[in-house]
């Protein structure tokens, strides 16, 4: 029996539960909260990167030169909120109220919104970016309007093989992450619910 259906079996709500979590945070090791804070950050780091380099390959693709300020800042602001918050909202915050309790689903959604929020996406912003700035400055042929489509394909293709590693590397760090986050939880989850928590004392 997990440790959210024993308190289920005591009648506790859900806001119950994530407050009694969030109260026992603090007993747990220094090095896991630390990690579970600070954690989807460095997610959302790869993700900055991922998109500075996404758009360093559409720049170098459409002879691009002009607006590095203005096309870079948002290529690493952007998919670093994303990831962040698409992390919380599907890892961190179901964890820390009780509604995550299977460990290959957290280690999915730490994999998908890396490669999601942390490596695809940072890919496709950077292409109508680059491609209206390609337009207005004149620095690369533009097809027609009926050819667009297989236009963004065919020069998306060699900058997703040289992307791959990135993806790959996203995958594994938001695996590793989410694996590390449901340990927590599962301490988390003892201290709280275990039969030594003081709350079942009490």
């Amino acid at each position: 029996m997990s440790e959210k259906e024993r308190a289920g079996g005591n009648g506790l709500s859900r806001a119950v539960i994530a407050e009694m979590l969030a109260k026992n945070f603090e007993k747990l090791p220094d090095i896991d909260q630390k990690i579970f804070k600070y954690g989807p950050m460095y997610l959302g780091g790869n993700g900055a990167l991922a998109g500075l380099i996404s758009n360093s390959l559409y720049r170098r693709a459409l002879n691009v030169t002009q607006a590095p300020v203005a096309s870079g800042l948002p290529m690493a602001v952007l998919p670093f909120l994303t990831t962040f918050a698409l992390y919380s909202a599907a890892v961190s915050a179901p964890l820390m109220s009780g509604d995550l309790n299977c460990p290959s689903c957290a280690l999915i959604r730490g994999a998908l919104v890396g490669v999601v929020g942390g490596g695809v996406y940072p890919i496709l912003l950077a292409l109508p970016v680059n491609v209206g700035l390609a337009s207005r400055y004149v620095t690369a042929p533009m097809p027609e309007k009926g050819n667009l489509l297989r236009y963004w394909v065919d020069l998306s293709r060699p900058i997703v093989r040289k992307m791959r590693a990135v993806l790959v590397l996203q995958v594994f760090f938001g695996t590793y992450l989410s694996s590390r986050h449901f340990e927590t939880y599962t301490k988390l989850a003892q201290i709280t619910f275990g039969p030594s928590g003081e709350d079942l004392k009490d």
